[in-house]
């Protein structure tokens, strides 16, 4: 019997496990954050407040005030929804920089899974193509 925390996403055959598993919690960790990220408020059944919804700001100004509105969500979503991760510092990428070519946001961030005290790093790029 296979042993993990959860399926990896998106789901893969594993010849091992049957479907490839989280079986580290750093790795579940970024999963759940990276899920936070891309889901949109009022995507997620039974719980319209969840989310951030990144692909929502790929066409707004290039800005300090929409960074400093994206971090204010992320911050106020962890807090919420993951209260055993303490984010230490989300850096963002110039849209015009970001590989994909088309309007794209491009960030890392930083964070201290609580529990633990361990430290860990997710990047995150969004793009329209």
């Amino acid at each position: 019997m296979s042993r993990g925390l959860s399926p990896k996403l998106p789901l893969q055959k594993d010849p091992a496990d049957g479907y490839a598993l989280n079986k580290e919690y750093v790795d579940l960790i970024k999963q759940n954050l990276k899920m936070l990220l891309l889901t949109a408020p009022g995507e997620r059944i039974m719980e319209p407040n969840f989310g951030i919804g990144l692909r929502n700001y790929l066409f707004e100004n290039n800005s300090e005030i929409t960074y400093s509105e994206i971090e204010s969500k992320i911050r106020n979503q962890v807090k919420f929804y993951m209260p055993f991760v303490e984010v230490q510092a989300i850096k963002f990428n110039s849209f015009d920089t970001v590989k994909s070519g088309g309007n794209g946001l491009h960030l890392d961030m930083n964070f201290r899974i609580i529990p633990f005290d361990l430290f860990a790093s997710l990047e995150i790029e969004v793009g329209t193509n």
